[in-house]
């Protein structure tokens, strides 16, 4: 991971009422409160009624990030997003009765995740980045206390706060069938992290410089297959050559198949 200046980041509230849990976290997170004037502080993370947000002071910024899980975009993909024909689905191998057991490795907002468990399959996440991690786990919290089927779908959903190279290297859980992989890519004018939550989490995330670490652990600990998100016209990852791919608008899925899924 690239490394960057110091940022400005701090922990508020905005309601009394969450003012004991924002203090806490702030507490495990080792971050400063923020109970007032939010001059001197680039990014936000904000705790209130509809969970916790991370949000930017900058004049003219974009709205907050949360990760929901219960409704906008990802209910409107849960009912209409095509199910096991979605590009996501077909690369870890989702088809007929095969639902496959998944590792996310780079869960970051938990889209794919959500994507993948909704059809079926028991997903675990590893996220290594604090604040992204309290985000995930704070969507994932609502989404079990929402009930009905997105609370059985966050059900199959394990977060683990670790880093993902270290954790593959020394892996204690049931080996998992299939790894998931969406590296952060270096920043291009064009490319689609000009998104608000990329212009958000760069500071905090940073360049995936151990992709290839990174997909060698997969490959060293996945049973049948590792599925590498790239932006379609990026190069591979270097290392171990792809056997499939799988090409959209935007972005492609790089294949790498060990065994059949069955």
């Amino acid at each position: 991971m690239s490394e960057h200046a110091p940022l400005s980041l701090a922990v508020t509230w905005s309601d009394p009422q969450w003012q004991a849990s924002a203090e806490a976290l702030a507490e495990r997170l080792q971050l400063p409160v923020l109970a007032e004037s939010a001059a001197d502080v680039a990014l936000l993370l904000e705790l209130g009624a509809a969970g916790l947000a991370l949000r930017s002071t900058e004049a003219g910024a974009p709205g907050a990030v949360r990760v929901d899980f219960v409704g906008g975009a990802l209910a409107h993909r849960r009912q209409f997003g095509g199910g096991a024909g979605q590009m996501v689905a077909r690369a870890v191998g989702i088809r007929g009765s095969v639902r496959p057991s998944v590792l996310d490795a780079t869960a970051g907002l938990g889209r794919d995740a959500f994507v993948i468990a909704a059809l079926g399959c028991e997903v675990t996440l590893l996220e290594r980045k604090p604040v992204i991690a309290a985000l995930l786990e704070d969507g994932l919290q609502r989404a079990r206390a929402a009930g009905g089927e997105v609370a059985e779908i966050a059900a199959r959903m394990q977060l683990l706060h670790c880093d993902a190279i270290a954790a593959m290297g020394d892996w204690q859980l049931p080996t998992p069938q299939v790894i998931h992989l969406d590296p952060m890519f270096p920043h291009r004018d064009k490319s689609a992290l000009v998104k608000k939550e990329m212009r958000l989490f760069r500071p905090l995330a940073g360049d995936d410089d151990d992709a290839p670490e990174l997909l060698a652990a997969a490959l060293q600990l996945a049973s049948h297959r590792v599925a590498v998100k790239r932006p379609r016209k990026a190069p591979a990852i270097a290392g171990q050559r792809p056997s499939a791919e799988l090409a959209g608008q935007s972005s492609r899925y790089d294949i790498y198949g060990k065994k059949k899924l069955d």
